[in-house]
């Protein structure tokens, strides 16, 4: 964890530089200035843990800076210093919003206990801040304000308070596991297992024994009995995702169970029963896996009692700021950082790029910028190259239709790859093509 930042403010440069050797001994990273006004700049471009104030300096005195400071960020911890004479006017100040004051010269000791309090209250008032503000999240963990996202939303509310079985289905990135817990939070079963399996993770017999447990004994170092995920799942929800990958085998016995709600334990012989609701999720389309032989008819309509699509974020451009804002609050929590606002340009840029990853790539792409941003905004420089950088092969009107088609082909697997850190067997996943025919267009079109 990155040292704490101390501001201190205070125009007598022996006292200031005592008082710094002193707070840099204890670990602390302190920035100097010798002036109000300066004290104002440095607290907002550099946005300090605490702020040590001294109440008489030149261009701006300590109350004025107390006042400007606490505008732009209350959540500060200001510490007035004060000079014989002054007591009157650091109890005005601790009125208007400072954590305490201390006489000069400051007993080094009890200056470091004084800190270290004030870095423990600010610390638990956020923590209280972002805890709350989860609580107020639960039931909405889906974001969104365009009109597909609220016809979908609308109809996951209908369904969350029921029993169905639910497939969600989207491209990578757009949110299926937050949809199910979405689901699960507004249902009465909130209070209740949410118990997440990934059918791509594991072997069919290692998947086989994770949903539905074992007896001791059952294979080669099955030395005890053990619970599968179904089982875990008694009375809340069980999420399965990739449902499409799920081998031949285990979609027959996950049909069994969806059907009656009964199961045995690999190698064992009694019959077992459990109230689990099942939400299940892919990025494939179920039914053209049905139709081409790779997923069970009988499976697939068992499990679209009730279906939701997830539209790909290049579809609902208008939830991109709402996105960005709620992963910057996130990340600013996470990093003890304070960044405000998007510039118009980086938002713009946002808003105009395809997201081929989708709230994903969004979410790492906001992560990245707030690693990066030293001042309290985050401009273009700050987003991937891949996000603010124009393609090299503009697509421009008056060329032929197929040059423009050949092109936008060329420029969106190229993204694509770069997105999956050059990995095939993803970048053919999110474009919903055979590995294969993706290596022969990589060839084709000339991609490295």
């Amino acid at each position: 964890m990155p040292a704490e930042k101390i501001l201190l403010a205070d125009d007598d440069a022996q006292l200031r530089q005592l008082l710094c050797d002193r707070l840099e001994a204890h670990g602390y990273r302190v920035l100097q200035t010798a002036n109000g006004r300066e004290a104002v700049e440095q607290a907002q471009e550099k946005n300090p843990d605490v702020v040590l104030l001294d109440l008489e300096m030149p261009e701006k005195n300590g109350l004025e800076a107390l006042a400007e400071i606490r505008e732009f960020n209350a959540d500060i911890p200001v510490i007035m210093l004060t000079a014989h004479g002054t007591l009157a006017r650091a109890v005005e100040a601790m009125k208007h919003g400072a954590y305490d004051f201390l006489p000069k010269p400051c007993e080094p000791d009890h200056l470091l206990l004084v800190i270290r309090k004030a870095l423990e209250r600010k610390h638990l008032f956020a923590e209280n801040t972002y805890l709350k503000e989860e609580l107020a999240e639960r039931h909405r963990l889906i974001i969104g304000a365009s009109d597909k996202m609220k016809q979908m939303l609308d109809i996951a509310k209908r369904v969350a308070v029921t029993n169905a079985t639910v497939l969600i289905e989207g491209e990578s990135g757009t949110g299926k596991q937050v949809m199910a817990q979405t689901l699960h939070a507004m249902s009465e079963r909130r209070d209740k297992p949410f118990v997440q399996v990934n059918c791509t993770t594991l072997s069919e017999q290692l998947l086989e024994s994770d949903l539905f447990g074992h007896e001791k004994g059952a294979f080669t170092g099955a030395q005890q009995m053990k619970k599968g995920r179904v089982e875990l799942a008694g009375g809340g929800t069980l999420f399965l995702d990739e449902i499409g990958d799920l081998a031949p085998a285990l979609q027959a016995k996950f049909l069994h169970f969806l059907e009656y709600g009964k199961f045995e334990r690999v190698g064992g012989m009694k019959t077992l029963s459990v109230d689990t609701r099942v939400i299940a999720a892919t990025n494939k389309t179920l039914a053209k896996e049905v139709k081409e032989g790779r997923f069970r008819g009988d499976l697939f309509f068992r499990l679209n009692v009730v279906s939701l699509t997830l539209p790909p974020l290049r579809e609902r451009a208008e939830d991109i700021p709402l996105l960005a804002n709620h992963f910057l609050a996130r990340f600013n929590h996470q990093m003890r950082k304070h960044l405000a606002v998007f510039s118009p340009q980086a938002m713009t840029m946002l808003q105009s790029y395809h997201w081929p990853g989708n709230v994903r790539e969004l979410q790492n792409a906001i992560e990245r910028a707030v690693v990066l941003a030293l001042t309290n905004e985050i401009t273009p420089d700050l987003l991937p190259p891949l996000v603010a950088d124009k393609s090299p092969e503009e697509i421009s009107t008056g060329m032929p239709l197929d040059e423009a088609m050949l092109k936008f082909k060329k420029q969106f697997i190229a993204k694509t790859l770069e997105t999956t850190g050059e990995n095939q067997s993803k970048a053919a996943q999110i474009l919903n093509i055979q590995r294969s025919y993706l290596g022969r267009l990589i060839k084709e079109l000339g991609l490295k």
